[in-house]
């Protein structure tokens, strides 16, 4: 993995604990060590992306990639991917969409919307754990844009 990718930090916004903790081991598992930074809810995590004053500012110059749930307690995951690919420090930021919906609508509406990569979560262990494991090696060797 090249110095660049290494600084890339992960952001998971996911709320259901047990596939937080399978997701990372399974990011782990590929030999991605990029920091991950959890949120459980997408409040906490837009106010880290956009700051307490919501500019984004603080997002200026940062290396993101964000695994996005769109399933979540306080909003939908598709209202935080068009609030990042709307504001100019977040738009380029590489967003993984991980989640149990496989409706080809919502499937769409996310790649419409920016999305990078959209992956349906299966019911089963096995093929969760192999789709995270496949997600991690494409992490280190995926490159993500610097930041304007």
């Amino acid at each position: 993995m090249s110095e660049n990718a290494k600084s890339v930090t992960i952001i998971m916004i996911e709320d259901d604990e047990g596939h937080a903790r399978l997701i990372e081991k399974n990011i782990r598992r590929a030999g991605v060590n990029n920091e991950i930074v959890p949120f459980a809810s997408g409040t906490e995590a837009l106010t880290f992306l956009f700051g307490p004053d919501g500019s984004g500012d603080i997002s200026a110059g940062r290396s993101l990639l964000i695994l996005l749930d769109l399933n979540l307690p306080d909003m939908t995951g598709i209202e935080i991917l068009e609030k990042v690919k709307a504001n100019p420090h977040t738009r380029r930021t590489p967003v993984v969409v991980l989640t149990t919906t496989d409706d080809t609508r919502e499937i769409q509406r996310c790649y419409d919307l920016g999305a990078n990569v959209y992956i349906t979560k299966p019911v089963n262990y096995e093929g969760f754990a192999n789709a995270i494991r496949q997600l991690g090696l494409f992490f280190s060797v995926m490159q993500v844009p610097e930041t304007a």
